[in-house]
């Protein structure tokens, strides 16, 4: 650094990021970002049914909550958008039809406002599809906000997004705003395949400075995948924190989601359908017969560790005769129990 012109040192150190901290450059201290997602039960459920309703296609729609703090966002609830996709691009968004929802949300008393957008990708995990970023995202103003619906919707017609060119059309109108990425078909009950992303301002990685810190020990992060790196996860967008959190009321909303009431066993089910899936079961019963004779003739001549091996992977015959035919005296029972009372009663 000594011995570089004046002029050419002025420049490199407007530019701190590429003078590295042994040439003199000053070490700043990074804001706290300890930022967390709390995603209520009621919009994880609808994001999911949406995402499984949608396989193989990708599907989006639009997240409505609010910014608490500088470090918290909420998500209440979520709404559905007519566009679908594939694991390259998806298309553009309807603007219209989303400003149209919002205001027949607003009218039934759900006033939250935008705060990002979900989309699903069905079997291939969570990441942004299309890694090369603009080199500019405008910032958020007031002006732009309101003017920015007619030029979204005049750049958008004809046109196939990338996830990370939404993600950027997000953001224009908020800084904060996230998107969701969920895997419908890698969900399994009690855990849920979901990441939450934001993109990267290409002005710090030009100059190389650290984008983001975390600092704070509350919630954790999702493990990186060696397909999300390789899509631009932690160099175009970073992951954020998701939580979610079951009030009280949530609790029970989802105790008495497929709760079974005493009277379900009464109702009686089509009668054409009931003989067919009734001569499917003894159909199935004489094929598992079959199979389970066979099993036992090879218990007698095989050793057990043989069997062992020989029966890995395959369908347990015994245990699936025995659920076969415990389900179908059970519906036939109901259904002649129920075709009773109903003659009696009608």
């Amino acid at each position: 650094m000594a011995g570089l012109p004046p002029s050419l040192r002025g420049l490199l150190q407007q530019f701190g990021g590429l003078v590295g901290p042994g040439n003199g450059a000053d070490s700043q201290d990074l804001p706290d970002t300890s930022e967390q997602v709390y995603i209520s039960s009621l919009a994880l459920l609808k994001m999911l049914k949406h995402g499984r309703a949608g396989v193989p296609m990708e599907v989006m729609g639009l997240m409505l909550g609010e910014f608490i703090d500088d470090y918290t966002v909420r998500v209440v609830d979520v709404f559905s958008m007519p566009q679908s996709g594939n694991s390259v691009s998806i298309e553009a968004v309807d603007y219209v039809y989303q400003t149209e929802m919002l205001e027949q949300l607003k009218r039934t008393g759900r006033p939250e406002m935008v705060v990002g957008w979900y989309h699903s990708h069905p079997g291939f995990g969570c990441w942004f599809s299309g890694i090369v970023v603009a080199n500019t995202l405008l910032m958020a103003d007031t002006d732009f906000m309101l003017a920015a619906p007619t030029i979204h919707v005049a750049a958008a017609v004809g046109a196939s997004w990338t996830d990370v060119s939404t993600q950027q059309s997000f953001e224009q109108l908020n800084q904060r705003a996230v998107g969701v990425v969920i895997d419908p078909i890698q969900s399994v009950k009690g855990k849920v395949v979901m990441d939450c992303f934001r993109l990267i301002n290409p002005h710090l990685v030009m100059l190389g400075q650290e984008p983001r810190q975390t600092t704070s020990n509350i919630g954790h992060l999702q493990r990186p995948t060696i397909t999300a790196l390789v899509h631009g996860l932690n160099r175009n967008y970073y992951s954020i924190a998701i939580n979610c959190r079951k009030g009280e009321l949530e609790h029970q909303m989802l105790t008495n989601l497929h709760k079974n009431k005493w009277n379900d066993a009464l109702k009686l089910q089509n009668f054409e359908d009931h003989h067919r899936e009734r001569e499917e079961a003894v159909a199935s019963l004489k094929s598992l017969s079959a199979k389970y004779t066979t099993m036992i003739e090879e218990e007698i001549k095989k050793k057990p560790e043989q069997l062992l091996v020989d029966r890995a992977g395959q369908v347990d015959a015994k245990m699936r005769l025995q659920t076969t035919l415990d389900t179908l005296v059970t519906d036939t029972l109901l259904q002649s129990l129920g075709s009773m009372i109903s003659t009696l009663v009608f």
